[in-house]
């Protein structure tokens, strides 16, 4: 997988100019994510199926996903003063080490895990909040603003395509074992593919002369004088209402109408080659001074995703609503990821301040994925009760304010 990505994406950096090409490192960032994603989404869509076939309830898993929300914008606040202190590439290997750390512990624990699940969701929501607050400040690092669309649609097109073959692989292994071993083996190979991820990680070295004080705390100050950038940040709050259960929910709508792990990876193999579709869409077309008629277009895409569900919850509804939501999330999360690094570069010391507005962005966004979980635990704990889809188009309504939240360049 290494050298075919390094090989297809430097065919296309020959036949660009030289500005729009991408580094030595951005290349091997995008083969770290991917390597890792593919771990990642093996088991992190099976987690959540994992704790349902041991508890039945949507309390637990929404429950263990608050806790990992409300933890992570901990993670990014710590991790980020290990970049300003250290470097970016301190805490993205931490990150690493430690999420594989942790699917070492779910192999140990196995149906154990639910007693300890809040201790679990602890270690899960740091492990990954050092992953992503490293990998995100890397990723503003190896683009500029002349090739920064296209690294991040390369990016989404990689991660998608990782996200792709994880579910079919631990599906197809789940169903070829009985009783809760598939899981195990999952889980065990994840752990392999974060390995690898890390030792990928040191061809990249370590940046040098960057600011080493951390003004996190001034942040306040900066959300009064910067209006776009505080408008960005409730964009980012808005994307969380519907973030917050979109990334367990539909798993668990679709094992309960179709009880068949493999079948849930098998239609992750479907979302996600829409989605990768989506990316080369971005790649090739996308303009950045589109940006409000992307997220326009894309809150229509949820609407009528959602409409779906409202007459019944079944396998065709479920599934209809899960191939819009991936044509359409893709071309939301580039949009609003891409003007927000575009809002980066313009505040105070250009582009100093990265860390901390990674680490409020990430604040931003978990607030609203936890707002969206306590209203799911609240009214949507029964799944045969009616309220999931009405839940779920009051936070599909919510996106039409991202419009608001950007401003056309």
């Amino acid at each position: 997988m290494k050298t075919g990505i390094r090989t297809w994406l430097q065919s296309k950096k020959n036949a660009l100019p030289r500005e729009k090409q991408l580094s030595r490192e951005a290349i091997i960032s995008l083969i770290i994510h991917s390597t890792f994603q593919f771990g990642a989404s093996m088991s992190g869509v099976f987690l959540n199926l994992y704790l349902w076939r041991l508890t039945h309830s949507v309390a637990v898993n929404g429950i263990y996903s608050m806790i990992v929300y409300i933890l992570t914008p901990i993670g990014f606040a710590i991790g980020g003063l290990m970049i300003k202190k250290k470097d970016r590439m301190v805490s993205y290997r931490l990150g690493i080490m430690l999420v594989g750390l942790f699917y070492l512990s779910v192999i140990i624990a196995q149906e154990r895990l639910v007693e300890y699940y809040f201790l679990f969701a602890i270690f899960n929501g740091l492990a990954a909040a050092f992953y992503w607050v490293g990998y995100l400040t890397l990723m503003y690092d190896v683009s500029t603003e002349q090739n920064r669309i296209r690294y991040l649609a390369f990016n989404m097109i990689f991660f998608t395509a990782a996200t792709l073959a994880g579910p079919a692989l631990a599906g197809f292994i789940i169903r070829l074992q009985e009783g809760l071993r598939g899981y195990t083996i999952v889980f065990s190979i994840a752990f392999c593919m974060f390995l690898l991820a890390a030792i990928i990680s040191l061809k990249i070295k370590a940046s040098s002369g960057h600011h080493k004080v951390y003004y996190l705390k001034l942040t306040g100050l900066l959300m009064k004088k910067e209006r776009d950038w505080l408008k960005a940040l409730f964009g980012f709050l808005g994307i969380g209402l519907l973030q917050g259960t979109m990334l367990f929910l539909p798993n668990i709508l679709l094992f309960k109408v179709m009880p068949r792990e493999d079948i849930v990876g098998y239609l992750g193999v479907l979302y996600s080659s829409l989605s990768i579709v989506t990316g080369i869409f971005i790649s090739k077309y996308a303009d950045s001074s589109k940006a409000r008629k992307y997220l326009a277009f894309s809150t229509l895409g949820y609407l009528v995703g959602v409409s779906l569900l409202l007459g019944s919850i079944n396998v065709w509804s479920v599934v209809g609503f899960m191939i819009l939501y991936s044509i359409f999330s893709p071309l939301q999360g580039n949009t609003m990821t891409g003007y927000y690094y575009g809002l980066i570069s313009k505040l105070p010391l250009k582009g100093e301040l990265k860390v901390e507005s990674v680490v409020v962005r990430e604040f931003f966004l978990n607030v609203g994925r936890i707002i969206s979980i306590i209203c799911l635990i609240t009214f949507g704990s029964d799944l045969d009760g009616g309220w999931i889809p009405w839940i779920l188009m009051s936070a599909s309504l919510t996106q039409i304010a991202l419009v608001w939240s950007v401003k056309n360049k």
